[in-house]
């Protein structure tokens, strides 16, 4: 009894926020919670809000030790109070660092009408991120204790991403936490399906692993970024795939991006974009399996963007994109990243060489996406990258400059060939204006085969905007072309300008090129395939007679041989001649001409089948060893073709005439290997006009020397010029009167003298004597060149 009167008198003593908790809990739990005492406790917390962390603190203790003596009656009463003390707007919640997490989840649904001004969410932060990463050893209560630390941040997020007020939880340091907590959890997705027993146990009980409620909480998240807590929200994100080394298997920053670019604002799409693009360029000297990596997942990231809005971003894109590739290739040539300097080999040629493939890719897939507009601009400034030897653009000089030239060239190309492949434009003119044209048909006069290769490969792309190309992937004479089901649009107004500006460029390029000693069986088909296309998509009357000229040239290259070709060249050359003018003689639809055709064929099936593409454009050619004794009913004649389409309505006088390419300098310099070679080219000054031949002149050969010797001679007459100039200023501010009038005298003198005895002028210029010679004749009054002293 007296022990009781003790606790007694000690109970009235205790501390009146404990007794107010105290009596509202009833002796029966199932009465529920004493509604008085309820008001009494929230009006002394109200009116002492000081004494909120107390009342938490007495609260968790109460809640520990009914745990513990399995009073779960009155637990549940604890948790049904305790959220309603974390609603008062003068909480500053610190008081819950010591109360059960769990009733976050419950305050966190909760509408409040009245802002708070002092609630901190910083420990909340913290304490529910550690729990994100628990690394308890029994996977069920790991399991629980990740999922309450994702639902506490979700909680936190809810509660402050809508609240003006509490915008600071988009800071970094609590982006920081709360983003890597959740990709942690989505990382190991894998580790939580490799337990599943069987697919058919994948039932309510999935939905509520981590790995699903992270990438809710995630989604959410992103989902409510305005666009100035975009970049906050995505470095976190790149951060943690550096540090987890998660760019390589490049699965699991695939699916974060997708999760990204699918959560976020389609207008802020762009920004993703960005900080992609900026940590790319941050890791120019990491692995080549980071960087492609990196590249992969923009490519992705990209695709999604494009349907939202990436206008402000796409030369950027290429423009990073091609910088990383040049890049890649100095790696790749001098073996390190430090590229002024060639050490020791610690880069790998072939993961470079995969680098580099995943950016042309990613160039190709961003490409396809954008409108006509866009996607000229890209080919355009694509092109404007390519080093090409020409009169106004130098390229690197030395062993080491040709091959880096070379490797940039083919990338660039094949960069370009990813974005024009599939391009569809109505008109030619757009798709291929004069400064994009001359650039690339200059790279077909290349030496190396590759290269010219991929140039035919974009102009076919272009010109095959109804999908035939497929159908000329093969060389031959096939006897009946209606099996081909061709897709012929009569050629537009537009086709017809673009033409007659440009057929004659393109018709010299396709010769000049069939010419190259180093064409290979995917050449000539590319050929092919350029002059079918031709005459399917831009042909009129006069594109079809120039196109059978200049295949007739064709014929005649492998005939005369002047360029001393290998076999096999001369057989392909003809094996193409007799493909094309087979395929034109039937889509022109003349009897006689398809049967001139048709006789030739026959003719060399007998006597000389190694003429046509089925014995040439085979992967073991049945060639002849000596071309030298044809007979002259194997060739296509000129005269006939001439003779049976004039006939029928075309210009016969045109088809009668032999094409002869008119060369440039542009083809010349193509050739040049070297920046040295280009300066060393030499002009050639003749008279056109001249009806006689006249003995050339020899050509001036300009150097650098020249150039330098010009620019030194040019400064130094404007020195004494300028010194000429001084010294007279000086002479008349300095001279006596009497030496300056006696010296203007004189010179006045002279002048009048001059004026009186030169003979008038004449007015036809020059005065031709006998024999042809010329005679100079009088300077005119208004072009003589007076004395300084004599004008005013």
């Amino acid at each position: 009894m007296y022990n009781i009167c003790v606790c007694g008198c000690c109970g009235a003593l205790r501390p009146r926020y404990k007794r107010l908790v105290d009596n509202i809990f009833p002796e029966d739990p199932e009465d529920g919670l004493v509604k008085t005492n309820m008001e009494k406790l929230t009006f002394y917390a109200l009116s002492a809000p000081e004494k909120l962390d107390r009342i938490g603190a007495y609260l968790s203790e109460r809640l520990i030790r009914d745990v513990g003596r399995h009073r779960y009656g009155l637990v549940r009463l604890t948790n049904h109070f305790s959220p309603s003390l974390l609603c008062f707007p003068s909480s500053g919640l610190t008081f819950s660092r010591s109360f059960s997490f769990f009733q976050f989840v419950k305050f966190a649904n909760i509408e409040e009408d009245t802002p708070s001004y002092h609630r901190s969410y910083d420990f909340f932060v913290s304490r529910f991120s550690e729990m994100c990463h628990s690394s308890h050893d029994e996977l069920e209560i790991r399991t629980k204790i990740r999922m309450s630390g994702i639902k506490g941040l979700q909680g936190v997020v809810r509660k402050t991403v809508n609240d003006e007020l509490q915008a600071n939880i988009w800071d970094p340091q609590h982006m920081d936490k709360i983003v890597p907590s959740l990709l942690f959890n989505l990382q190991h997705a894998e580790e939580a399906e490799s337990r599943s027993p069987s697919p058919l146990q994948a039932t309510e009980k999935e939905k509520e692993s981590p790995t699903e409620l992270a990438e809710r909480c995630l989604r959410e998240l992103l989902g409510r970024a305005a666009y100035g807590n975009i970049k906050n929200a995505i470095k976190p994100v790149l951060i943690h795939l550096d540090n987890h080394s998660l760019w390589e298997p490049k699965t699991f920053a695939i699916r974060c991006f997708k999760i990204i670019m699918y959560s976020i604002q389609p207008q802020h799409s762009h920004l993703v974009i960005q900080q992609l693009l900026g940590h790319l360029d941050a890791n120019s000297k990491s692995a080549a399996t980071v960087r492609a990596g990196i590249v992969e997942v923009l490519s992705e990231a990209a695709v999604i963007a494009a349907s939202g809005s990436v206008g402000p971003t796409v030369l950027e894109v290429f423009n990073t994109l091609l910088r990383q590739l040049r890049l890649s290739i100095d790696y790749e040539l001098t073996g390190s990243y430090d590229c002024a300097v060639v050490g020791t080999k610690i880069i790998k040629e072939h993961e470079e060489r995969m680098f580099q493939e995943a950016v042309i890719k990613t160039t190709g897939s961003f490409a396809s996406t954008l409108p006509t507009y866009q996607r000229s601009e890209v080919m355009l400034f694509i092109m404007s990258k390519v080093p090409l030897p020409s009169l106004h653009h130098a390229i690197d000089a030395g062993k080491a400059g040709e091959n880096r030239n070379r490797l940039t060239q083919i990338m660039l190309l094949k960069s370009l060939l990813q974005v024009s492949t599939g391009f569809q434009c109505s008109n030619m003119l757009t798709a291929l204006p004069s400064s994009f044209l001359d650039r690339l048909l200059s790279a077909a006069l290349m030496e190396d085969a590759d290269l010219r290769l991929f140039v035919l490969e974009i102009l076919i792309s272009f010109i095959d905007r109804h999908g035939n190309r497929p159908k000329f992937s093969t060389i031959s004479t096939i006897n009946d072309i209606s099996v081909l089901k061709l897709k012929v649009d009569k050629c537009s107004r537009q086709d017809t300008v673009f033409m007659k500006k440009h057929s004659q460029q393109l018709y010299r390029h396709i010769y000049l090129t069939s010419k190259e000693e180093s064409n290979v069986q995917p050449h000539y088909e590319a050929l092919y395939s350029m002059l079918a296309l031709i005459s399917i998509e831009l042909a009129n009357e006069e594109v079809v007679v120039d196109l059978i000229r200049l295949v007739l040239a064709v014929q005649e290259i492998a005939q005369i041989n002047e360029d001393n070709l290998p076999v096999y060249n001369r057989c392909a050359l003809y094996a193409l001649g007799a493909a094309y003018l087979n395929l034109i003689s039937q889509l022109t639809t003349v009897p006689a001409f398809c049967q001139h055709i048709h006789e030739v064929l026959e003719t060399r099936q007998k006597e000389a089948p190694y003429l046509l593409p089925e014995d040439v454009f085979v992967e073991t050619p049945r060639l002849t060893k000596s071309l030298d004794h044809l007979v002259p009913e194997v060739f296509f004649r000129q005269s006939k073709i001439s003779e049976v389409l004039g006939g029928s309505g075309y210009n016969s006088d045109r088809l009668s005439t032999p094409y002869i390419p008119q060369l440039t300098d542009e083809d010349r310099l193509s050739k040049r290997k070297s920046i040295g070679e280009t300066i060393s080219l030499q002009v050639e000054v003749e008279s056109r006009n001249s009806p006689e031949k006249e003995e050339r002149a020899p050509a001036e050969e300009i150097t650098y020397e020249t150039l330098k010797k010009a620019i030194v001679d040019s400064v130094a007459v404007e020195e004494q010029e300028r010194e000429r100039r001084r010294l007279v200023v000086e002479k008349f501010q300095k001279a006596p009167f009497e030496e300056i009038a006696a010296h203007c005298g004189a010179r006045v003198s002279l002048c009048f003298w001059h004026l009186t005895h030169q003979p008038p002028p004449s007015p036809s210029g020059t005065i031709t004597a006998a024999y042809g010679q010329p005679q100079n004749h009088s300077i005119p009054v208004y072009e003589m060149k007076f004395p300084d002293l004599c004008v005013y």
